[in-house]
């Protein structure tokens, strides 16, 4: 199962992708496998040297006992300190960002792509939209179906 970050996309140019584990709770790992999963207002921080994912929405799982539980509370990725600096030196650059593209199991554990990030202008996304509906139709024209 593969969760993308369609409004992460749509919104950034992305440049540079890296793979990071991600520690859940055993709740969080039942409901994620349940498909339930929102990246659409999350970002990645370092905080003290330490890579964080931030505004993920993990819904509490419905037959789990917390009920303190915070669906939006703050979750480490596992990285290598190389792997940490190299992204704080690309995103210290003027205009980018860390975004997640992607989480996905990969041999039972939940990787997050990392994404280093541009924010697209208007006129970008527009010309996004317009290729991607000329494709769309294209393939329909081809298929024979009427347009």
């Amino acid at each position: 199962m593969r969760f993308i970050n369609k409004r992460g996309l749509h919104n950034f140019h992305i440049t540079d992708r890296l793979e990071a584990g991600l520690v859940l709770t055993g709740s969080e790992v039942k409901s994620v496998r349940a498909g339930r999963l929102d990246l659409s207002l999350s970002h990645i921080k370092v905080i003290q040297g330490e890579a964080f994912l931030v505004n993920a929405n993990i819904p509490r799982f419905k037959q789990t006992s917390d009920k303190e539980y915070d669906p939006f509370r703050l979750r480490k990725l596992l990285l290598h300190r190389a792997q940490i600096d190299a992204l704080i030196g690309k995103a210290s650059a003027t205009g980018f960002t860390l975004i997640p593209v992607s989480i996905y199991d990969k041999n039972n554990r939940f990787k997050v792509e990392i994404g280093v990030a541009k924010s697209k202008k208007d006129f970008d996304k527009r010309k996004a939209l317009k290729e991607k509906d000329q494709l769309r139709r294209i393939e329909q024209e081809l298929r024979g179906e009427k347009v």
